[in-house]
């Protein structure tokens, strides 16, 4: 949930190691991309703390981006083989550099929110459509504008109703927590932290403006396409570590806290468990049926194509790619066709 520049910003990757376990040198190493201290890529570092990679066969080495834009930006360099990314990225990485959406991260609907100040609180929760002619901070052409613009549009206003200021999500919760705007478009967990640190207060997220905001799990397309089998084992070790976390919630918050702070970020035990409660995850069942497109368009379908409009609106792209050209549900099927990859990616212990 990065936003999406219309000029590429060069960033070289930072390698991680998300664990410290050997792994012998038969194992098939994989380039993994990703963003810290974000929900979605908490299966990594679980996955790499219980050393399930080895378990199917695969050794990760991963790359670190501090948004969406360099991510898929280096994708043509090949320095990632796999990923997980948020919509908007993912959409525009197929356009300019063919990467396919293999997979859901989560729901992120929930967690992409429009938030007002403490001092401005009661002004718009009793009256939201007096935000007319007031400043919205949010970054441009990113999951959060999608959600604010849905947000307004319940409210009975557009994007033209307001005053739009690009910003970064560090610049917007400063700002927010010293007073310097009022309104903003932010998403999990910089959401919690100005609810932390500033008393703001959501007044609506994506999901109440009625949108669905998909997270993507990705890969290159000339590595998936040449190394389907390493794919569908990337696919089984990413969803045993939600099986995993579903079923052993205290221990996988522990872990959360762990991730988010070596991430650099610090919020308490109680928006820890917010962001399993408010972004739901899918299992590989789940994964298939809204990939499923034997009646026609599948839900990943319409969700990407909203996505991809809205993207379209903001001139980040002039087209709107058909969904099918770049999700495949491929190679999910083929982890769902493995029994013993099935029975991993289901695994609860």
């Amino acid at each position: 949930m990065n936003g999406i520049k219309k000029v590429f910003l060069s960033a070289v990757a930072v390698g991680a190691t998300l664990g410290a376990h050997a792994q012998p040198s038969e194992l098939t190493e994989i380039k993994v991309s990703y963003q810290p201290a974000l929900y979605w890529a908490l299966p990594f570092f679980v996955a790499t703390e219980k050393n399930w990679w080895a378990e199917v066969g695969l050794k990760p080495v991963f790359s670190v981006f501090p948004a969406g834009v360099p991510q898929m930006a280096a994708a043509a360099s090949k320095s990632w083989d796999v990923g997980g990314t948020g919509s908007v990225p993912a959409v525009l990485g197929f356009l300019r550099f063919g990467v396919k959406t293999v997979g859901l991260t989560n729901d992120e609907s929930d967690a992409n929110a429009l938030m007002v100040s403490k001092a401005s609180a009661d002004q718009f929760v009793k009256n939201p459509a007096s935000m007319k002619g007031q400043t919205i901070l949010l970054t441009s052409n990113s999951t959060g504008d999608f959600a604010v613009q849905a947000c307004l549009k319940k409210f009975g206003l557009s994007k033209t109703d307001v005053t739009i200021k690009n910003m970064g999500q560090a610049e917007i919760i400063s700002a927010l927590s010293s007073g310097g705007g009022s309104l903003a478009g932010l998403w999990a967990p910089n959401t919690y932290q100005v609810e932390e640190k500033a008393g703001a207060v959501k007044l609506c997220s994506g999901k109440d403006g009625g949108v669905m905001v998909p997270g993507a799990l990705v890969a290159r397309g000339d590595y998936a396409d040449q190394n389907p089998e390493n794919v569908a084992k990337f696919l089984a070790v990413y969803l045993r570590a939600w099986s995993w976390m579903t079923a052993n919630r205290s221990e996988a918050v522990a872990m959360m806290r762990k991730f988010y702070e070596e991430g650099g970020t610090h919020i308490n035990d109680a928006s820890l468990q917010k962001e399993f409660a408010i972004r739901p995850t899918f299992n590989l069942d789940q994964q298939l049926a809204r990939m499923d497109r034997t009646k026609g368009e599948s839900e990943m379908d319409a969700w990407f194509g909203q996505i991809a409009n809205f993207m379209r609106g903001t001139g980040a792209i002039q087209n709107v790619p058909a969904s099918n050209t770049y999700i495949t549900e491929a190679y999910m099927k083929r982890l769902s066709a493995d029994p013993k990859l099935r029975e991993f990616a289901n695994r609860t212990k």
